[in-house]
């Protein structure tokens, strides 16, 4: 019983499978923290860089708008085209600032995450209108971290307005005696930096927010020991049935291997122990390719097809050890064993024209030399 009831705790990490599925459903850590900060701190960073060209561009705005005669004055068409003027004047000034800040806002997902568009994500779920599940996650672990980030944001924002008020209070004071111009800009001065300071605030949440949110999600996504044998063997399969499908592909691969044995050009034998059949096109190929091997009752089925279809057989245990070792099936043979192989092709040629009473019959069989490197020693007699 206890053994079954540890299985069932989610103490393991979430395989990789688990982590896909939950970002195709829309599971993925986010950040709030972070996304809130990059936007407020390059947007007071916009309003710093873009300030000037901004500040130009609202003047004369100001100027177009309130410079006219006492006849435009009068004429409502004329109001309403200034009033269009300086309404698109306005957006082309804003438009390098509000750039930034969606390039801010579209940035953010990327650092934890990543983007993403579940349809999963936003679907309705039934068991969220659950008031017991609403109150399970107003008193979660989840709810209380809100609510100390609320209040962190609270005191961190507070702290900083207080001390940039103080900071700036007798810059501040000092602007009565200054010429308007003067103040004017000093006052600017005083409110981008305040305005930069407190979106950098936000910042020290967002460094304890980001990792807390990576826990949680990690956390949320842990598996037990039980889940990780399901999901290993929906992937994986059974081990008898995975065995029985090798299996079943052994034996197809096998009559494939088969079914190419009547094209042969000659099955080379041990006598007994392998069989290797080869095939050879002047032609079509660079060199003879294997069309099939096997050793013991396989060597048997080849030598017995080969016989049904009149394939030329040739017992020649030092070459057939070697081709069986180093060959493969559908490849051609090594380079080493060319000249062996050509002169078993050259003497099962001869033999054949023998027979039909075309030529000789041949002397003796040919030598087949096996470069060293490639010689098999005979399996020890059982």
């Amino acid at each position: 019983m206890a053994d079954q009831d540890s299985s069932q705790e989610k103490t393991e990490e979430p395989t990789a499978r688990r982590l896909q599925k939950g970002r195709d459903e829309g599971q993925v850590p986010r950040s709030k923290e972070l996304g809130t900060t990059l936007v407020l701190v390059l947007g007071a960073i916009g309003l710093m860089v873009f300030g000037p060209f901004m500040s130009d561009r609202v003047s004369g705005i100001a100027k177009n708008s309130f410079s006219f005669n006492r006849e435009t004055a009068f004429d409502t068409g004329m109001m309403s085209s200034y009033l269009n003027a300086a309404a698109l004047e306005a957006a082309i000034t804003l438009i390098p600032w509000l750039t930034l800040v969606v390039i801010a806002a579209f940035a953010a997902p990327l650092l934890v995450g990543g983007w993403l568009f579940s349809t999963k994500a936003i679907a309705p779920k039934l068991d969220r209108l659950n008031p017991l599940s609403g109150l399970k996650r107003m008193f979660s672990m989840n709810s209380l971290v809100e609510l100390i980030k609320a209040w962190a944001k609270v005191l961190v924002v507070g702290f900083v307005g207080w001390s940039v008020l103080v900071y700036f209070f007798q810059d501040a004071m000092r602007m009565q005696d200054e010429p308007i111009e003067n103040a004017i800009a000093h006052t600017i001065h005083i409110v981008l930096w305040s305005v930069l300071l407190l979106c950098a605030s936000t910042a020290l949440i967002a460094i304890v927010d980001v990792p807390w949110q990576i826990y949680s999600f990690t956390k949320k996504m842990r598996m037990s020991m039980q889940e990780i044998k399901d999901e290993y063997k929906e992937t994986e399969g059974k081990p008898e049935v995975k065995s029985r499908i090798r299996q079943l592909q052994r034996e197809m691969a096998q009559r494939r291997m088969m079914g190419d044995v009547p094209e042969a050009d000659v099955v080379i034998t041990n006598p007994t122990h392998y069989s290797v059949a080869l095939k050879y096109q002047a032609d079509a190929m660079g060199a003879p390719i294997m069309v099939a091997k096997g050793s013991d009752e396989v060597a048997l089925k080849i030598r017995e097809i080969a016989k049904e279809h009149n394939v030329p057989r040739m017992q020649a245990p030092p070459l057939a050890r070697a081709l069986y070792t180093h060959a493969t099936v559908g490849d051609e043979i090594p380079e080493g064993l060319y000249i062996a192989v050509a002169q078993v092709l050259a003497y099962i040629y001869q033999m054949d024209q023998f027979v039909k009473g075309n030529g000789p019959k041949p002397e003796r069989k040919p030598s087949m030399p096996i470069p060293r490197d490639l010689r098999v020693d005979p399996d020890p007699v059982s």
